[in-house]
């Protein structure tokens, strides 16, 4: 079997996929190999070895030179041995020449082997380019919708975008531009399986990260970010450089830099908040534009009371608690907001309950709830509760 056509094309399509050429020889010697495996027997020690001046690989039975032949197979005589070696000895590995003309059954067989390293060749090609771009931005073009997910043309090979990474409310024709952010590439026998999204914090802070030249330079740190995609975020900001306004950074020069962001995001509303250290002062900010009356910090719960004047609760909680969930996700503690004179009426009543108390006055009542003390009133069991028990 003449391979040099084959060579040929083989050679064309490894410079097309960017397949190292000897990776290409390697699958043609293991393709005919292989057919010669199946005509030949799979006992015998066969070579194959491309040679590149004639484009043909050559094949080549090993056998043993012995006295006696015990098996045919893997045994050559002395006598016949000298017949193609003059100075053969024994035990002595001789190479026979074999004809390569293996058949069309066993030529298709060779042309799927090698077409199918090719393909492998190719897949590890993509794998390890992409999977170093993990944790990127990047852009393709819609190809088409499978069961709500979004296939995404990258040039080289396509990606997935599930239905879950897409920003709730975006529709995409074939053909339209995509960029997102390449979430995970994993190794599947079908390929590389790319995974793109767009609903991920992760995308946003490359987002501000690609808009704003501090963040890139490192000058500006991104602490944390909370999404829920299509309505609202959140990010939090930090510089160590007291001579630039990380919020003022992020927002931009008429809000350029941030309004880019959103314009990519169809709108998602952006809250920039600056990080802080101290905690209280960090969910403040976090819960912004609501006003904050105080705060109660329970470290052991790792939650915290946040009081806020009566005007100011629906705006702190938000549009179906979206700003208070925000915040959270933000801050990493759990947030009770609470008006004032929910309170206030808490307090009045705490206080009214430690004056039952026989001998304490209001001014002791409101110093000892102020210590966190308070009077949980006891009232008897009636007769008939007495029975019960």
């Amino acid at each position: 079997m003449n391979f040099s056509e084959l060579s040929k094309v083989i050679e064309q399509v490894g410079k097309d996929k960017g397949i190292k050429k000897e990776i290409v020889i390697e699958a043609l010697e293991q393709a005919v190999l292989f057919a010669a495996k199946k005509k030949y027997g799979v006992v015998a020690e066969i070579e194959a070895t491309y040679n590149e001046e004639t484009g043909d690989v050559e094949l080549f039975q090993f056998k043993t030179v012995v006295h006696k032949v015990g098996n045919p197979v893997l045994d050559i005589s002395i006598q016949d041995a000298r017949k193609l070696d003059p100075n053969a000895q024994i035990d002595d590995d001789i190479g026979i020449p074999l004809s390569n003309d293996l058949g069309r059954i066993a030529a298709q067989t060779a042309k799927q082997v090698i077409f199918q390293r090719i393909r492998e060749a190719e897949h590890e090609i993509i794998f390890n380019e992409y999977i170093h771009r993990k944790g990127e931005l990047i852009s393709g073009v819609a190809r088409r919708l499978e069961g709500g997910s979004l296939i995404v043309n990258l040039g080289k090979t396509d990606a997935l975008m599930p239905k879950r990474e897409i920003i709730p409310g975006e529709n995409y024709k074939v053909g339209d531009r995509v960029q997102a952010f390449l979430l995970n590439v994993e190794s599947t026998s079908r390929g590389p399986k790319i995974i793109l999204s767009r609903t991920c914090p992760q995308y946003l802070a490359k987002l501000f990260e690609a808009e704003v030249p501090e963040i890139r330079e490192g000058i500006i740190e991104i602490k944390s970010v909370a999404r829920e995609p299509g309505q609202r975020a959140k990010i939090a900001v930090y510089t160590k450089d007291r001579d630039i306004d990380p919020v003022g950074a992020c927002v931009g020069m008429k809000g350029m830099r941030v309004q880019n962001i959103v314009s990519e995001l169809r709108g998602e509303r952006i809250d920039i908040v600056p990080w802080n250290e101290m905690p209280e002062l960090f969910v403040q900010k976090a819960l912004s534009p609501s006003e904050i009356d105080s705060i109660k910090i329970d470290y052991d719960r790792h939650s915290m009371e946040v009081i806020v004047p009566d005007d100011q609760l629906s705006l702190a909680i938000g549009k179906k608690g979206v700003n208070v969930r925000l915040a959270a996700m933000l801050t990493g503690w759990r947030l009770d907001i609470t008006s004032k004179s929910k309170v206030e009426k808490r307090q009045a009543e705490a206080i009214f309950n430690l004056m039952s108390i026989e001998g304490l006055g209001e001014a002791v009542a409101r110093v000892l709830f102020q210590k966190g003390i308070i009077c949980l009133l006891y009232t008897s069991p009636s007769p008939r509760d007495r029975q019960k028990s």
